[in-house]
């Protein structure tokens, strides 16, 4: 995936903020933060949106989840709460077609989103 961001971020190629990577997910800053904490959890393989998973990608949704749970703990914010989104196609806010989840805390969040 020559022209995706996130597949670039996950060669190095493009610079980010890590805060945790192992051998299947990447997560780092946000560099458009929504709330005082915004990270970015992805998978390490390409996958566009959630319209092209398969029963072979559950293993590294849940891990995108685990990840963002432990994220949320080690950053403090998991007793006050936080938000998990994951945004689907144009019309769901996706703006990088790569699966993403935005791990979002430090403020209060509102209902309904947007």
């Amino acid at each position: 995936m020559d022209q995706c961001l996130f597949c670039s971020i996950v060669a190095g190629t493009v610079p980010c903020k890590e805060v945790y990577s192992d051998d299947e997910v990447l997560a780092f800053r946000d560099i458009n933060p929504q709330a005082p904490v915004h990270i970015l959890v992805i998978p390490k393989r390409h996958l566009g949106s959630l319209v092209d998973l398969t029963d072979d990608d559950q293993a590294v949704m849940g891990r995108l989840i685990t990840v963002a749970s432990r994220l949320a703990a080690d950053l403090g914010v998991a007793d006050k709460g936080y938000r998990c989104v994951v945004n689907c196609g144009d019309d769901g806010g996706q703006a990088v077609h790569h699966v993403h989840l935005h791990l979002l805390a430090g403020r209060q969040m509102t209902w309904p989103p947007g």
